[in-house]
């Protein structure tokens, strides 16, 4: 009897989207070292975003004129409020984003990832005298563990991120990140708690 070829599996469309603002980054952050270890050049088609894994391929569609763009995960960010991604220098010009600098989008992830899966943390402050960080994870340490200090290299100078939490799962992490929110009066920000890259951070 002849042999039946079994047709190949396709993977699962991960499905997920997400709609918000999207702004874009260029000087003077092109030439420095993306979250993910490489330099970031804002000539290339990439992106920041906060819980995405790197290397993550996503669609990102303007809604104010439906050009999209399709961009590769490197970084992390945007850490402000009703922002979910920051394009490249070049992806923000394939979408028109330049000018306006903040436009609706939606964001489609593309391949068989699960972005939901994989440790996170919750952001609860940035401060640029260390001290401060320092005493706000002294009043939260009796409450929350682990909670540590990231120490940022940003154009306009250090930043010491205080984050709480080694959480697994982004919805269990989104819970943490609403208690911190209503019980301490914080504006958190969950993000992926990335491999290597946030070790030298925990103490």
């Amino acid at each position: 009897m002849p042999k039946r070829n079994k047709p190949a599996p396709t993977p699962a469309p991960s499905g997920y989207t997400e709609e918000g603002n999207a702004s874009w980054y260029g000087e003077p952050f092109h030439g420095r070292r993306a979250s993910n270890g490489e330099v970031y050049d804002m000539y290339k088609l990439t992106a920041a975003h906060r819980t995405l894994p790197f290397e993550t391929m996503v669609r990102v569609t303007n809604q104010n004129n439906g050009k999209s763009t399709v961009v590769r995960i490197t970084d992390r960010g945007p850490f402000v409020d009703n922002r979910i991604i920051d394009l490249s220098l070049a992806a923000a010009r394939e979408i028109e984003l330049i000018g306006p600098g903040v436009a609706p989008v939606r964001v489609e992830v593309l391949g068989n990832v699960d972005p939901t899966v994989g440790f996170f943390t919750v952001q609860v402050g940035a401060f640029r005298d260390r001290g401060n960080a320092e005493r706000l994870r002294e009043r939260l340490s009796g409450a929350y563990v682990p909670i540590f200090i990231q120490q940022y290299d940003s154009p306009d100078g250090v930043l010491y991120r205080v984050r709480v939490g080694k959480i697994s799962g982004e919805d269990a992490a989104h819970q943490l990140s609403d208690h911190l929110h209503d019980r301490e009066g914080f504006l958190p920000f969950v993000t992926r708690l990335d491999e290597g890259a946030s070790a030298g951070g925990i103490r």
